[in-house]
């Protein structure tokens, strides 16, 4: 049996080396010198966890989420996995959710011990919601949309679906901060939403790290007692939870980066907003329907292509960090044998993971870089 290896290190060198990355942290972080500042400052307090730093990161998350609560977590994962049970979702219960996401959605869902009930994907990447509705059972207790790469899920048709079967709402929104649906900020779809900080997100940190966004008082204080022990106090357990403790200085890093998150965000969309005009030009190329509706923050920018893998080789040996996110959606993977799932279940989330392909839309790549990898797609498809 082969012993599992940390495969992360040979994965940054090998995208490390590319001209046009999906990697864009050393730019992002180059005013570290002022972070460091600010770290300083809680080195000489020595308050590291859950320190004065993670109460002024969660009252700027709230207001910048239309939220009366934000609670710091250790992960977005984390985030996801709490939620479900400061809602009591547990054993024998069912969560609906999609099969074409990040394993973090499906690993929540689990843990928490509750089952996951797959609704496929529409053509915009996000569970179809006018298919949830015949997947509720009995056992069913929430529902979980994703909003990918930062897009929004049709929140009004799963809200509405929510409130007619007396369910709760847990967005995974760990893609979608700054994102709107309808005028409506990601943080307020749904009863709570969860972000994740993780180093490539839209707004990251330096490690890992989640944000649980809801307008609950009382979600907001089971959920301080679950990612701390239970702690009403020092001395005052009130229920034997978990450790999830967002450390200070992460959240400090993650202020610093909410004094940036606006032109992040517009970069992004401007940069997404390039790209879709050239390819949707591309007969081999599918660019999925934007919507005025919907402000979509692109944490992935993903077109759906003809010989997918082999436009991914010929990018890659260009210099292009072409990526893949995911080539096996969750009801295929090893973990969810037990769900009795097999291939043409889900056929649009199978579709999606044959033929989408991310390309780099972070803030730093310029005008120039863009073309280059317009005029390489184009050059591939002849």
């Amino acid at each position: 049996m082969n012993t599992i290896q940390n495969f992360l290190p040979e994965q940054y060198r090998q995208t490390g080396a590319l001209e046009i990355n999906h990697n864009y942290l050393d730019d992002q972080f180059a005013d570290h010198d002022a972070i460091w500042l600010k770290i300083r400052e809680v080195v000489r307090r020595g308050d590291f966890t859950l320190g004065q730093e993670v109460d002024r990161l969660e009252q700027e998350f709230a207001a910048i989420s239309g939220v009366k609560h934000a609670i710091g977590v250790g992960s977005g994962t984390d985030a996801l996995f709490l939620s479900l049970k400061a809602l009591g979702i547990g054993e024998g219960d069912e969560v609906i959710t999609t099969p074409y996401t990040f394993y973090a959605t499906i690993g929540a869902i689990v843990t928490a011990g509750a089952k996951p009930v797959f609704v496929d994907a529409g053509e915009d990447y996000n569970i179809d919601a006018t298919q949830i509705e015949k997947k509720i059972t009995a056992r069913t207790r929430a529902i979980m949309p994703v909003h990918w790469s930062g897009k929004p899920c049709e929140m009004e048709v799963i809200e509405a679906i929510a409130s007619r079967h007396g369910l709760t709402v847990v967005s995974d929104a760990c893609h979608a901060i700054k994102a709107t649906y309808k005028g409506r900020q990601a943080g307020e779809l749904g009863t709570l939403a969860c972000f994740s900080f993780h180093p490539l997100k839209n707004l990251n940190v330096w490690g890992d790290g989640g944000i649980i966004a809801t307008n609950s008082d009382a979600l907001a204080d089971t959920l301080r007692l679950l990612r701390n022990h239970g702690l009403a106090g020092r001395d005052e357990c009130r229920i034997f939870a978990y450790n999830s403790r967002l450390d200070t200085i992460q959240a400090v890093v993650a202020r610093h980066m909410l004094e940036k998150i606006d032109h992040i965000t517009s970069a992004r969309i401007a940069h997404a907003t390039y790209f879709d005009e050239a390819l949707r030009d591309i007969a081999q190329i599918r660019v999925p329907a934007r919507s005025a509706e919907i402000k979509q923050v692109y944490h992935l920018y993903m077109v759906c292509c003809e010989r997918r893998d082999a436009l991914q080789k010929y990018l890659i040996e260009h210099g292009v960090d072409a990526k893949v996110h995911y080539p096996v959606p969750m009801h295929l993977q090893p973990a969810a044998r037990f769900l009795g799932h097999q291939v043409g279940d889900f056929p649009m989330a199978e579709a999606i993971a044959a033929s989408a392909l991310s390309l780099p839309v972070h803030e730093f790549i310029t005008r120039q870089q863009q073309d280059q990898v317009i005029q390489l797609i184009k050059a591939f498809y002849g």
